[in-house]
């Protein structure tokens, strides 16, 4: 647990070896606590009383009170306080904006999402996050002194600071307009981090890296980026730009950033116009019906329609190759696919399986498919904003009551 900069007294290590304890806890005793801390039993009580004091631990009714007193001294019982506040989670996506509140432990309370205009200019995007983070802020009920943590996550880099270099065509500057100015005064603390980093920290958190300390997660959706994590640890970089998909430009057999739903979109739409696959086909009436919902070629492919099992190669091929640079350069044991597309995703993972060995010299990583769906981001940012919390935001709120 981080050490607050400032002291909770001379016991401020036994304090926060508590408190770090009571977060996972639930309910407990004294001598369950010093189980869980190595502390002496003195030393125990002294830092639950201090954190009681705090208002940061809540003592509980003791087994006399609740009926379920058999004989000997009831144990007093105690538990992490469950109106210390609330953490804010923001994916602040090109074309979507997601906004959720959260307790501290493992309840979502608000969560909304909405589509929104890539063309906004930067200060209607920073305006209308804002308007969104309040709005979600009041549904929850929760007044303003009560957010302990806010964590945005924006497709861009983004350095140690929270702000992003500037982009040729001003997208960054776009999808991270300012955050952490603009957030400043919303908690005590303020994260802003690449959206695929996040990701990576959700794989890693509750999704299917929980136990692998080697990963991409790769946001695959509208463009490729990937949150890199080695030996347990989430790469950042000089500018918070490791895993950026520019890189995807410039390999042969790849050649775009672009995402999975626009890659099986296109290779539909090119195999009915060139003759590849018939107009009258099921694959043809999808392209004609408008926009390719990518989907539904993906649940084509799933029921073995032969003309949609071969958009998937296609864009299997082009996946194993992005992944077989992944591979090359970070070594991973597991590559995610993240974002919406996941969901569906299968007929092409199959076919990168099968190519990917083939594209790169080191054993291929395990391609999987994220179970959490377009939320990855948000769910990463929550995530996020709870460990600053625990680490960071709640130490501080004990050390002010304490000497308040």
């Amino acid at each position: 647990m981080a050490e607050v900069s400032t002291g909770l007294g001379t016991g401020r290590a036994s304090v926060s070896a508590v408190l770090d304890f009571a977060w996972t806890a639930g309910e407990f005793t004294a001598t369950e606590a010093m189980a869980g801390t190595s502390l002496t039993r003195s030393t125990a009580i002294d830092a639950i009383d201090t954190l009681v004091t705090a208002e940061v631990l809540r003592e509980l009714p003791n087994a006399r009170a609740i009926g379920d007193y058999r004989s000997g001294r009831p144990a007093r019982r105690f538990a992490l306080a469950a109106d210390l506040g609330v953490v804010m989670g923001i994916d602040a996506g090109d074309t979507h904006l997601a906004v959720a509140v959260a307790d501290l432990l493992d309840r979502t309370l608000v969560h909304h999402r909405v589509e929104v205009d890539p063309a906004q200019s930067v200060d209607d995007r920073r305006a209308t996050i804002l308007q969104h983070l309040a709005a979600a802020r009041d549904e929850a009920g929760v007044p303003p002194e009560r957010v302990l943590a806010v964590c945005a996550g924006v497709a861009a880099p983004v350095n140690r600071d929270g702000i992003s270099p500037p982009h040729p065509d001003g997208f960054w500057e776009r999808t991270n307009p300012g955050l952490a100015e603009a957030l400043r005064d919303w908690a005590p603390v303020v994260e802003v981090k690449n959206d695929a980093q996040l990701a990576a920290i959700a794989e890693g958190t509750l999704g299917v890296a929980v136990d692998c300390r080697d990963y991409v997660a790769l946001l695959a959706s509208e463009r490729f980026g990937g949150g890199v994590v080695v030996d347990g640890h989430v790469l950042h970089g000089a500018h918070g730009g490791v895993g950026e998909g520019v890189v995807f430009d410039h390999i042969i057999g790849v050649g775009s950033a672009v995402g999975l739903r626009y890659a099986l979109e296109e290779q539909a739409r090119a195999a009915v116009a060139e003759g590849e696959a018939p107009a009258d086909g099921a694959l043809g009436r999808l392209v004609a019906d408008g926009p390719v919902d990518p989907r539904l070629v993906l649940t084509l492919a799933a029921s073995g329609d032969s003309d949609a099992l071969h958009i998937a190669e296609r864009v299997g091929a082009t996946l194993a190759r992005v992944v077989g640079v992944l591979g090359s350069m970070y070594d991973p044991a597991r590559v995610i696919i993240c974002g919406a597309v996941a969901e569906s995703i299968e007929p092409v993972l199959a076919a990168a399986r099968r190519i990917l060995p083939d594209e790169l010299h080191l054993p291929a990583p395990e391609i999987l498919a994220s179970t959490l769906g377009a939320e990855v981001v948000s769910a990463g940012a929550i995530a996020t904003a709870r460990k600053a919390a625990r680490e960071r935001a709640v130490p501080r709120l004990a050390e002010q009551r304490l000497t308040a």
